[in-house]
């Protein structure tokens, strides 16, 4: 004997209430208009209830009918997000202040109800796209190997930096440090004026704001913070490209795709 009636019987009619009849609930069900005839009759004798008012074209709720749907409605939401896909990683890789940048304007490029999920990894040398270390990579230039796909997104400038007009002196890169233009740029142009080094540019910039000497960084990094004055106009030797590079496969995948032009958006603008 049986205790109730079925669950895949009760879903089946609120995809009948739903859509509003059999026949436009057969293509979204799966199910035959024949087989949900005949299922939607042996829901009403299990519950020994008629929920619905047959016509020679039209299948319409009776108000029991109307109640039960009201009632199931919340459980079929409920059962719809145990099963919902959880959002997908997206790893992301960029150099430092690119990477910081990212991170302080989070609620710009993703919202929490995205598919998607940033994870940002940082690296002093570019990680592999095609051997998936990430799925997408920020660079200074146009990927040139044939399985990368590139889309330029804008210019980053740079500028000189200080706590005030008045130091002279220069913030140089540690010994070891990985080498990146504005660090080859101040040896070679202020080498004999550096009066200390630093081995992040997060520590040398913190420095440059505590007046030990001047800086290079990124225009988008040193116009928004409060401690730092530019100095003079932006460093001609210094604009570069800027590139989102993916593998030209996995730029396909949903998750990449979306994360690709949230990404676009938000560095288009800020480089505008």
């Amino acid at each position: 004997m049986k205790d109730g009636p079925d669950w895949s019987d009760l879903r089946l009619f609120v995809a009948v209430a739903r859509e509003g009849g059999i026949g436009r609930a057969a293509p979204v069900t799966g199910v035959s208009p024949a087989t949900l005839s005949r299922r939607m009759r042996a829901l009403e004798s299990d519950l020994g209830r008629a929920l619905f008012r047959r016509g020679p074209k039209a299948y319409a709720l009776t108000a029991e009918g109307h109640a039960l749907a009201a009632q199931l409605r919340p459980m079929e939401e409920a059962a719809a997000g145990l099963v919902r896909p959880l959002p997908q990683r997206v790893r992301i890789s960029a150099g430092t202040w690119t990477t910081l940048d990212l991170a302080r304007n989070i609620d710009r490029i993703w919202r929490c109800d995205a598919d998607w999920v940033p994870e940002f990894v940082y690296c002093d040398r570019p990680l592999d796209i095609a051997r998936r270390e990430v799925d997408i990579g920020i660079r200074n230039r146009a990927p040139d190997q044939p399985w990368l796909a590139g889309r330029r997104v804008g210019y980053v400038d740079y500028g000189v930096y200080a706590a005030n007009e008045g130091i002279e002196g220069w913030i140089g890169p540690a010994e070891g440090t990985a080498p990146v233009p504005s660090g080859l740029w101040i040896e070679a142009t202020h080498g004999t004026d550096i009066v200390t080094r630093a081995n992040t540019p997060i520590v040398a910039a913190t420095l440059a704001e505590a007046g030990l000497g001047r800086v290079v960084l990124p225009t988008f990094i040193g116009e928004s913070r409060d401690g730092l004055t530019r100095l003079g106009p932006t460093i001609s030797d210094l604009r570069s490209e800027e590139w989102l590079v993916a593998h030209h496969e996995g730029r396909h995948l949903r998750p990449v795709r979306r994360a690709l032009a949230a990404l676009s958006r938000y560095l288009r603008r800020r480089s505008a």
